[in-house]
């Protein structure tokens, strides 16, 4: 009989997602083309002009009863879907536990290409409490296809690694006409 041994320098590493489900779409097979946009099975339920979106972020999490924190280094990333049209991020702005603003990430409006991806970085010393997040805010010229915000968090300590993405939620969206909540 064989035995197993684990040596102590791997790493532990653990991967979750902040999301309980499964995103509502399924259009078609990944064996399949995707359907174009004149065709009628074309879903049209993640289009938007622009939104505004709540993103949470956890600059550490507790590891024990005492409740010391394992930090984390944050990476809030902001991908355009669309593959046709440019999106324009029109704000990025940080807030501690308490919802006081600590920092805007954005001096002026940021332009993302088709299919283009940006991200913007909390430090793993960050020290606004595990209960921060961002607002993130957007806007294009017609309808697009909505955007991918998520939060990565990550961090190694010693021989553990731990790491997770939280999806960003809508708060406010804009569909040719005025702002809905």
């Amino acid at each position: 009989m064989r035995s197993i041994q684990f040596l102590p320098a791997l790493a532990l590493a653990l991967a979750v997602s902040c999301s309980s489900t499964a995103p509502d779409s399924a259009v078609y097979t990944p064996s399949e083309s995707p359907p174009s946009q004149d065709s009628p099975a074309y879903d049209y339920r993640d289009m938007a002009a622009g939104q505004t979106i709540y993103v949470p972020v956890y600059s550490h999490v507790y590891q024990d009863r005492k409740r010391t924190p394992f930090n984390l280094v944050a990476t809030l990333s902001v991908r355009n879907t669309d593959l046709d049209h440019p999106i324009t991020i029109t704000s990025v702005r940080y807030y501690t536990s308490a919802g006081k603003l600590v920092k805007n990430y954005l001096e002026q409006p940021l332009r993302l290409a088709p299919l283009a991806a940006t991200d913007f970085v909390v430090d793993e010393h960050d020290e606004n409490g595990s209960g921060t997040n961002f607002i993130v805010e957007w806007a294009s010229e017609e309808e697009v296809h909505e955007p991918i915000v998520e939060t990565v968090m990550i961090s190694t300590m010693l021989s553990q690694g731990l790491s997770f993405t939280c999806p960003g939620r809508v708060i406010r969206s804009l569909h040719n006409g005025p702002a809905t909540e």
